[in-house]
Protein backbone atom coordinates (compact mmCIF):
# COMPACT_ATOMS: atom_id res chain seq x y z
CA UNK A 1 0.00 0.00 0.00
CA UNK A 2 1.01 3.43 -0.56
CA UNK A 3 0.71 6.99 1.08
CA UNK A 4 -1.26 9.72 -0.67
CA UNK A 5 0.93 12.24 0.05
CA UNK A 6 -1.35 15.49 -1.45
CA UNK A 7 -4.40 15.22 0.57
CA UNK A 8 -2.29 14.52 4.24
CA UNK A 9 -0.69 18.03 5.83
CA UNK A 10 1.92 17.49 8.03
CA UNK A 11 1.91 18.83 11.71
CA UNK A 12 3.65 21.16 12.26
CA UNK A 13 7.10 21.32 14.57
CA UNK A 14 5.33 23.45 17.77
CA UNK A 15 2.40 21.29 17.34
CA UNK A 16 3.98 18.05 17.59
CA UNK A 17 6.38 19.09 20.20
CA UNK A 18 3.48 20.56 22.26
CA UNK A 19 1.63 17.25 21.78
CA UNK A 20 5.12 15.20 22.74
CA UNK A 21 5.52 17.30 25.51
CA UNK A 22 1.94 16.62 26.65
CA UNK A 23 2.53 12.84 26.80
CA UNK A 24 5.55 12.87 28.60
CA UNK A 25 4.19 14.71 31.84
CA UNK A 26 1.22 12.42 31.24
CA UNK A 27 3.30 9.19 31.43
CA UNK A 28 5.86 10.97 34.52
CA UNK A 29 2.79 10.89 36.09
CA UNK A 30 2.17 7.73 36.57
CA UNK A 31 5.73 6.94 37.47
CA UNK A 32 6.07 5.78 40.75
CA UNK A 33 9.10 7.39 42.58
CA UNK A 34 10.94 6.55 45.27
CA UNK A 35 10.65 7.90 49.01
CA UNK A 36 13.49 9.38 50.42
CA UNK A 37 14.47 6.12 52.51
CA UNK A 38 14.40 3.82 49.15
CA UNK A 39 16.67 6.06 47.00
CA UNK A 40 18.98 5.76 50.24
CA UNK A 41 18.85 2.07 49.99
CA UNK A 42 19.34 2.13 46.49
CA UNK A 43 21.98 4.39 46.06
CA UNK A 44 23.91 2.47 49.26
CA UNK A 45 23.65 -0.67 47.09
CA UNK A 46 25.42 0.92 43.97
CA UNK A 47 28.01 2.08 45.55
CA UNK A 48 28.37 -1.20 47.42
CA UNK A 49 28.50 -2.86 43.98
CA UNK A 50 30.54 -0.55 42.06
CA UNK A 51 33.27 -1.30 44.56
CA UNK A 52 32.97 -5.00 44.72
CA UNK A 53 33.39 -5.13 41.27
CA UNK A 54 36.39 -2.08 41.12
CA UNK A 55 38.06 -4.13 43.95
CA UNK A 56 37.76 -7.44 41.48
CA UNK A 57 39.11 -5.68 38.40
CA UNK A 58 42.03 -4.39 40.67
CA UNK A 59 42.49 -7.80 41.92
CA UNK A 60 42.33 -9.32 38.22
CA UNK A 61 44.68 -7.00 36.78
CA UNK A 62 47.48 -6.57 39.45
CA UNK A 63 47.16 -10.59 38.80
CA UNK A 64 47.72 -10.21 35.27
CA UNK A 65 50.43 -7.48 35.54
CA UNK A 66 52.15 -9.66 38.10
CA UNK A 67 52.07 -12.77 35.95
CA UNK A 68 53.55 -10.64 33.05
CA UNK A 69 56.11 -9.44 35.08
CA UNK A 70 57.17 -13.06 35.53
CA UNK A 71 57.00 -14.07 31.97
CA UNK A 72 59.07 -11.33 30.52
Amino acid sequence: MSRQKGNEKKEGFFKRLKKNLRLSFSELKKVHWPNRQETITYTGVVLVTVAIITALIWVVDSGITAALGLLL
